[in-house]
């Protein structure tokens, strides 16, 4: 029997069911999810600031702030993460229309491990105000690095394909090891890709110095106000303005499988 058969009381009845059952399951499938947090990070809600912790979720079209000493791991559904560095401005599925389209990043850097989905490619893509990434499964970094929208793009495993989003031309095909700059007023043709060690060993000790920090201080728990986050500047659940908890932190993450 076709829902055309039912009755219009029995129709709206079962539409309204079916909503109530897929609506949680959708929004789960569609965030992502707190699972290491040190400093100041925060999400846009109403166009206000409000602190996340350990556990908490964003959602599609949601924008994450970093502050000087923020730093947070995101999981998604397939069990690929996002790292966000300090003083970084980025805004979660910008397309929720398009699961390929991860990350739009405004500021700062981003560290992304793409999970193969049962050993195929599993397409998404990262944009920047001039660059547009795309990717099948593979750690690659991105940072936007200055006011004119700089944007580095530096392979860890696998392979990247960078086009210019404001540069019309061939797209570059970026392999382990290899970085490249995106620049605003310049054709990726007229920009060397950089193959030597430098620009990754400037990511990584970077990196190191962060992650030595996270792990030796305390990561926040969960807890306050609307799922665990309280207005920024606000009081925590323990009561101090800021105050993300006092929980042990876990051992380092294992690096995602690929």
């Amino acid at each position: 029997m076709g829902l055309r058969s039912l009755g219009k009381p029995a129709h709206w009845l079962l539409v309204a069911v079916l909503s109530a059952v897929c609506a949680p399951i959708y929004a789960e499938e569609s965030a992502a999810k707190v699972i290491t947090l040190s400093g100041q990070v925060s999400v846009l809600r109403d166009n206000a600031p409000w602190v996340l912790n350990v556990g908490d979720s964003i959602q599609p079209r949601q924008i994450v702030i970093t502050g000087p000493d923020g730093f947070a791991v995101f999981q998604v559904s397939d069990g690929s993460t996002f790292e966000v560095f300090p003083n970084a401005r980025v805004i979660f599925r910008e397309n929720p229309g398009s699961w390929r389209d991860l990350l739009d990043v405004l500021l700062g850097r981003v560290k992304v491990h793409i999970q193969k989905l049962g050993g195929m490619p599993n397409n998404n893509r990262v944009r920047t105000p001039t660059a547009v990434i795309s990717v099948r499964g593979t750690v690659f970094d991105v940072a936007v690095e200055d006011e004119d929208d700089t944007t580095l793009v530096s392979v860890e495993e696998g392979q990247v394909v960078v086009e210019h989003l404001q540069k019309p031309g061939p797209a570059r095909v970026l392999n382990e090891g290899e970085s490249l700059r995106v620049f605003k007023n310049q054709a990726l043709a007229m920009t060397p890709v950089d193959r030597t060690p430098l620009i990754r060993g400037i990511l990584r000790a970077a990196e190191q110095a962060l992650y030595e920090a996270v792990y030796r201080t305390r990561i926040p728990g969960s807890g306050g106000v609307g799922g665990g986050g309280v207005p920024a500047g606000g009081t925590g659940s323990g009561g101090q303005p800021g105050d993300h908890g006092k929980n042990p932190p876990p051992p380092p993450p294992p690096a995602p499988g690929h």
